[in-house]
């Protein structure tokens, strides 16, 4: 166990208890969850910082601070999410798998922050999942999903699944693709080790659903998007 994996457990992690204990208190006083966001916004730059990851942000002047999105980005390391909280500028919410809200404190916290857990597979309950997603949208909050639904074990972009894409085409709420690059060899899948090193986060213009005939397009045209940018700066990296 290195030094970055010691500071995780020993600092990274009582911290994050602790302000989900704090978001709790919060998400009664403000049940929008919007007390909540810059809170794990804070988080997420402590993280990189306590654990030696730079962060690199191009694309900041590409987006609206004051409108809602759905963000999409590709997927490769645990770092993804404190990094997308910590570099995104907007009122954020994540779209996670339902098993976290079973969490003692975290899972309630996040609930009551309006995030989006979703059973996987295809049925009713992972469809109303979309539709809440889109909801929180209409509501005036972005949603982030990871559209390849798992991590990618060597950084390489899997296919997107059609599902994260319903969120905006329900919604009308244009696509904000981000790519990551270098997370993968930050935290490497299926391995608790933690790394030095620097991450790239690059955001590409948003992207207007309403400008395709239907979702598969939709979807095609955010996966070009971050697999160009994901082949240009890994290879510049």
């Amino acid at each position: 166990m290195n030094l970055q994996t010691l500071l995780f457990f020993l600092v990274i992690l009582p911290v994050m208890i602790i302000g989900m204990s704090i978001g709790l208190l919060l998400n009664l006083i403000d049940p929008s969850g919007n007390l909540f966001y810059p809170m794990t916004a804070w988080w997420g730059r402590f993280a990189a910082r306590i654990l030696g990851i730079k962060v690199e942000v191009t694309g900041q002047e590409r987006y609206d601070n004051k409108k809602a999105y759905l963000i999409v980005s590709n997927h490769a390391g645990m770092a993804d999410i404190p990094l997308i909280l910590g570099a995104i500028r907007l009122n954020l919410r994540f779209v996670a798998k339902e098993e976290l809200g079973r969490i003692p404190i975290f899972g309630w916290a996040l609930k009551g922050a309006g995030y989006v857990l979703i059973k996987r597979g295809q049925n009713r309950e992972a469809l109303q999942s979309l539709l809440d997603a889109a909801n929180r949208i209409r509501e005036g909050k972005s949603i982030h999903i990871f559209p390849e639904g798992t991590r990618s074990e060597d950084g390489r972009l899997l296919p997107f699944k059609r599902g994260a894409f319903m969120i905006a085409w329900k919604s009308g709420a244009p696509v904000l693709p981000v790519t990551i690059v270098g997370s993968n060899l930050i935290t490497p899948k299926k391995s608790l080790k933690i790394r030095k090193g620097k991450i790239r986060v690059i955001i590409g213009d948003p992207i207007d659903p309403t400008s395709f005939s239907n979702i598969e397009e939709l979807q095609q045209a955010a996966y070009d998007v971050i697999s160009k940018n994901l082949e240009k700066h890994s290879q510049a990296a």
